[in-house]
């Protein structure tokens, strides 16, 4: 297959975005007032010295990337012009990067993440990404887990001011001073990968877990819906 090379010109831009956007992404998330639910499920993880395979949805990158910042996560960027930007961007909260998407160079970035997780690192996967359908888990995340027997740390992030972009992930951007409510989920095991039916019956179910997360958070922040 052959890797997609950019241009200096773009090379120059995906600097630009970064040197510009990641400062006003710390700007903007700092002064949320967050509400965080669940952490004893990552901390329990993390005391048996195992790494968590963090799984939320698309939508919810920007607030995700800071509230798991400096972690060491491992995270799948794409090897076009956006995934450099946003590659250059998340690398300064911490992260570090294998690149490739589930439609180009998906096996090279899930071996990649299959080592760094071996060598103690976390990683984590925007699990609708990244390009849909919104909210349909795709089979990464869980495939990792059954590789390398670490758990997936399900959570989702709402935040009850912010603005929705028109993209198809819908992707949520806080207003200043909100409140972002954070719900992180129990730990879910992938114990049998023996069969395609079973590796589908861990996506739907994780897809069901991620759904309630998001239930709760709209709860906590007063929305019953």
């Amino acid at each position: 297959m052959t890797e997609t090379v950019l241009t200096r010109w773009q090379l120059a831009q995906a600097v630009a975005i970064a040197s510009i956007g990641a400062p006003l992404i710390g700007a903007l998330c700092r002064t949320l007032r967050w509400q965080v639910e669940g952490t004893e499920h990552y901390d329990a993880i993390v005391s048996q010295r195992r790494q968590p395979i963090f799984a939320f949805w698309h939508g919810r990158i920007l607030t995700a990337t800071y509230y798991w910042r400096d972690r060491g996560i491992v995270v799948m960027t794409s090897q076009n012009f956006d995934g450099e930007w946003i590659a250059r961007i998340v690398r300064r909260f911490g992260y570090g990067t294998a690149r490739g998407s589930t439609s180009h160079g998906a096996r090279r970035a899930l071996v990649q993440l299959k080592r760094d997780v071996a060598a103690g690192r976390p990683a984590a996967f925007t699990v609708d990404g990244p390009r849909g359908p919104a909210r349909r888990v795709q089979p990464g995340a869980v495939w990792l887990a059954g590789a390398t027997g670490n758990p997936i740390l399900p959570f989702h992030i709402e935040a009850d001011g912010h603005w929705s972009t028109s993209s198809w992930d819908r992707t949520q951007l806080p207003k200043p001073f909100s409140r972002a409510a954070v719900v992180i989920g129990e730990p879910f095991e992938v114990l049998d990968t023996s069969s395609d039916g079973a590796l589908e019956g861990h996506r739907a179910e994780l897809e069901r877990v991620l759904g309630e997360l998001s239930s709760r958070a709209s709860v906590l922040l007063g929305d019953p819906a």
